[in-house]
C-alpha cells in the first residue's frame, strides 16, 4: 500500500489559494525583464532567489511587487499563468481558482485588459491543452483604499465574462474586512463568488467579519479560528472551507515549525480545510510539497490525505457536473 505521502502526490485535486503573481519563478523573473529591456536590481537568479528571506508579510509583500514589476504585456502575464499550470498539472491539480491583484498593475500604468486577457488566455489553454479546468478571482488589495476597489471593481466588469468571483489580499494587519463592505455588497450584486483572506496574521475578529459583513463563501487561510471555540463551531456548522497554505504559514512565520501547523486540528475540528500553495515561487513549494511535507510534519493518515483532497473537491466553485467528475477522478486513484 502507498504512503499518505505517496498517495498525496498521486491523487487529483482542486487548488483554491494561488496568488499568480506569487507563482512567478526568478528564472522567468529574469527572462521577462530582458524581454521588456528592464533592469533589475539583482545580478543574477541566485542573488534574486537569495532575497526571498522573509520574516513576517510585509517583508514578503515587498519583493513580492518588485518581482510584479516585469509583468507589462498581454503575452506576460499568459506566460507567467502557463508555468504555473504546467507545474500545478504535473502535480495533479485538475482544476485550479486563480487569484490575480490587478492594481498591481494598473497603478503602473498595464491595462486592465491586458491583465487579464493574458492570464484568461492561460486559462483558456489549461482547458484545451492540460485537461485542467481553471478560474480566475479578482483580489482587491487591502491596504489600498474601498475607493480604489471600486475603481477597480468597475474596470473590470468589461472582462466579467473572464473571472467567476472577487477575493480580498495584501497586508491583513489594520485592514479589516469590514473596510470593504460595500464594494463586496456591490460585488454580490454581480452574482459574483465572494472569497476574502482573513486570519493569517490578523485576529479571529477578522474571520468573523469576512463571514458576516462580506458574507464570504471560503475563508483563505483562517488559521487563527482555533483561537476561537465559537467561530470554530461555527464555521464547522457553515461547512466553510478554509484554503489553508502551510508552506506559506511556515515562510512567514505564522508558525515557527511545520509540526506545529494546525492542519491536523482543523481536520479534527471537522472543518472543511484544504492544502493549497499561496505564493509558490517565492514559499519553496507547489502542491506536492505543500502536501507531501505537510503531511511527514503533521504524520497525517491516509484518510486525512484523501479528506483533503475531498474538501478540495467540494469547495471549488465548478458546477455540479465538473463536481461529479472530479469525485469520479478521486475515486479511482484511491481504489487504483
Amino acid at each position: 500500500m502507498t504512503t499518505a505521502a505517496e498517495l498525496a502526490t498521486a491523487i487529483p485535486k482542486a487548488e483554491l489559494h494561488i496568488h499568480i503573481e506569487g507563482s512567478l519563478e526568478p528564472e522567468l523573473i529574469f527572462a521577462l525583464a530582458e524581454r521588456n529591456g528592464l533592469a533589475l536590481p539583482y545580478a543574477s537568479v541566485e542573488a534574486l532567489r537569495a532575497a526571498y528571506a522573509f520574516t513576517d508579510l510585509q517583508s514578503f509583500l515587498d519583493i513580492y511587487y518588485a518581482g510584479a514589476s516585469v509583468l507589462l504585456h498581454e503575452a506576460d502575464f499568459h506566460d507567467m499563468a502557463w508555468a504555473y499550470f504546467l507545474r500545478a498539472r504535473a502535480d495533479n491539480v485538475v482544476h485550479s481558482e486563480v487569484f490575480f491583484d490587478p492594481q498591481t498593475h494598473t497603478s503602473r500604468g498595464v491595462p486592465m485588459a491586458t491583465v487579464i486577457q493574458g492570464l484568461a488566455s492561460a486559462c483558456e489553454r489549461a482547458r484545451g491543452e492540460l485537461g485542467m479546468s481553471a478560474e480566475l478571482i479578482l483580489c482587491f488589495l487591502r491596504h489600498l483604499s474601498e475607493e480604489d476597489a471600486f475603481a477597480t471593481l468597475e474596470a473590470a466588469l468589461p472582462y466579467r465574462s473572464h473571472f467567476i468571483g472577487v477575493g480580498l489580499d495584501s497586508s491583513e494587519v489594520g485592514h479589516p474586512p469590514s473596510k470593504f463592505s460595500r464594494v463586496f455588497a456591490r460585488c454580490r450584486e454581480l452574482d459574483l463568488r465572494i472569497v476574502a483572506h482573513a486570519g493569517e496574521e490578523g485576529p479571529p475578529d477578522y474571520i468573523w467579519e469576512a463571514l458576516n459583513d462580506l458574507k464570504t463563501e471560503r475563508i483563505d487561510h483562517g488559521v487563527r479560528s482555533l483561537e476561537d471555540p465559537k467561530l470554530v463551531a461555527e464555521l464547522a456548522r457553515r461547512r466553510m472551507p478554509l484554503t489553508v497554505c502551510p508552506l506559506s504559514n511556515l515562510k512567514l512565520c505564522v508558525v515557527s515549525d511545520l509540526t506545529d501547523h494546525p492542519m491536523k486540528r482543523l481536520l479534527d475540528a471537522g472543518l472543511c480545510a484544504t492544502v493549497n500553495s499561496d505564493d509558490p515561487a517565492y514559499f519553496g513549494g507547489y502542491m506536492n510539497a505543500n502536501f507531501v511535507q505537510t503531511v511527514q510534519a503533521l504524520q497525517l493518515s491516509r484518510e486525512d490525505v484523501i479528506t483533503l483532497a475531498r474538501n478540495s473537491i467540494e469547495a471549488s466553485f465548478v458546477n455540479e457536473t465538473r463536481r461529479e467528475e472530479m469525485t469520479a477522478m478521486l475515486d479511482a486513484a484511491i481504489s487504483g
